[in-house]
């Protein structure tokens, strides 16, 4: 694949049950993204909408035409800013259908290009969300890329479609910022990103939601699986970071990988017929 370069923006903030608020701090984050020459802005998961089952207990009376109202604001600024955005919302669906936990793809001419919907929503989520079934893939820059939802990084298979899929680049959004203690994802979320990553060899924009108490921050993960910049925890703030598809990094599997995408689960001999290996018991 041709070599590209892409400027991130992976914002953060504390997202609420106000539709208004969280869009007043989408506003702000975009025109300072623009200020810093970012191309492409990622947002959190539900960053607009805000999250059921966390920010709100049910879907009734949900202002889904304010929601409506402030996502059309969002890409009308998004095409004054001449600015890609990944915005975390919910998505309505035809009733009696729960809503989507979606990420919408706005372009630089204020349109929505695509829209991804969480594939795999946990328990809880199936209280509120609907579950998607398709990836979305798109290029900037020269720069192949996919959009993935909080839950979806517990599923390998997932990244292993997108690696045959050529992608290079995943915005990944989470919700991981109202928790009532400092929970187990302190020690696990960043660091399967980070396995993902190498694994597959991506680079990675993580963006999660600040408050009061956030098990991580949001994070930039180059295609080593190392942690190369991230935000302060618990607090809003916005970070520019560079993928440069020119550059290369540790990846021991790259020779063998193909192989283990096939199936084929060993770099030794197809044929193999030694009596000493297939001895097990025996020295």
């Amino acid at each position: 694949m041709a070599n590209g370069i892409l400027k991130i923006a992976t914002c953060q903030f504390s997202v609420s049950d106000s539709i208004a608020q969280n869009a007043k701090y989408i506003h702000k984050l975009l025109k300072k993204a623009k200020k810093l020459d970012a191309e492409i802005a990622h947002f959190s998961e539900c960053s607009l909408s805000g999250y059921g089952g966390v920010d709100f207990d049910n879907l009734k009376g949900y202002d889904w035409p304010l929601l409506v109202e402030e996502t059309k604001k969002i890409m009308a600024l998004a095409a004054k800013l001449q600015i890609w955005v990944v915005l975390g919302s919910a998505h309505k669906l035809t009733p009696p259908n729960k809503p989507a936990n979606s990420l919408y793809l706005i372009n630089p001419q204020g349109q929505i290009a695509d829209r991804y919907d969480k594939r795999f929503c946990t328990e809880r989520d199936l209280n509120y969300y609907t579950p998607g079934n398709r990836f979305v893939t798109f290029e900037l820059n020269g720069v192949r890329c996919a959009l993935l939802i909080c839950f979806d990084l517990r599923f390998p298979e997932i990244y292993r479609e997108l690696k045959k899929l050529n992608v290079q680049c995943i915005f990944q959004s989470f919700y991981n910022a109202r928790q009532k203690d400092q929970s187990v994802h302190k020690h696990i979320i960043r660091q399967t990103m980070q396995a993902n990553a190498a694994s597959n060899y991506f680079w990675v924009s993580l963006a999660n939601s600040s408050g009061e108490i956030a098990p991580y921050p949001s994070c930039f993960i180059q295609p080593d699986g190392k942690i190369v910049n991230e935000l302060k925890l618990n607090k809003p703030g916005i970070m520019i970071n560079t993928v440069d598809t020119s550059l290369s990094f540790y990846d021991p599997s790259a020779k063998f990988r193909d192989l283990a995408m096939k199936g084929i689960l060993t770099n030794g001999p197809g044929q193999f017929d030694d009596p000493r290996s297939k001895d097990v018991k025996n020295l």
